[in-house]
């Protein structure tokens, strides 16, 4: 475990990075259409911020998939043929109801309507306790560790998972 840790470190830092950039992405279409960002007094969606939260989640979701794909997780080959689009795009919208029901509870149970409180409940709290459950099942559903040679010698059954074994070609064969 200890030879692994530095590898995790960065693994979760750039996973923070790519969610950092695809929230700001978020939260700006987000306040685009719920407030009308400074730029117009008469936002699209005012009325329906919920319906906002969802819109702007679903474009930041699109953000964090090249991101994920392409530097956060380059390492680890997709478990599916389709590249882990599919399950990518399901965790989170799995996980979508987390920031929107945040936001839902700071708009009708606490009455808090203005830009800072909806922001704080679906951009920062909704999505932090988000971020953590993602960061697990997009690791283990979506982009998983590449499997050794040896390993697979050693555990065959153990290294199976929901679409079948992941070799890493540039393994070596050596035994322990």
């Amino acid at each position: 475990m200890p030879s692994r840790l530095p590898h995790l470190v960065v693994e979760i830092g750039r996973f923070m990075v790519t969610g950092g950039l695809s929230t700001i992405v978020s939260i700006t279409i987000f306040n685009f259409l719920a407030h009308g960002l400074y730029l117009t007094s008469d936002p699209w969606l005012g009325e329906q911020p919920l319906s906002a939260l969802v819109l702007a989640n679903l474009v930041g979701m699109m953000v964090s998939y090249r991101l994920s794909r392409s530097w956060t997780f380059r390492h680890r080959p997709p478990v599916h043929a389709d590249g882990g689009r599919t399950a990518f795009f399901l965790i989170n919208l799995v996980t979508l109801p987390l920031s929107v029901g945040s936001l839902w509870f700071s708009r009708h149970v606490l009455h808090q309507t203005d830009p800072l409180a909806d922001n704080l409940a679906g951009n920062v709290i909704g999505a932090l306790i988000g971020q953590v459950a993602r960061f697990y099942l997009f690791r283990t559903y979506v982009f998983r560790k590449p499997v050794t040679a040896t390993e697979v010698a050693h555990h065959p059954v153990s290294l199976l998972g929901p679409a079948g074994l992941v070799i890493d070609p540039e393994a070596t064969s050596e035994a322990p």
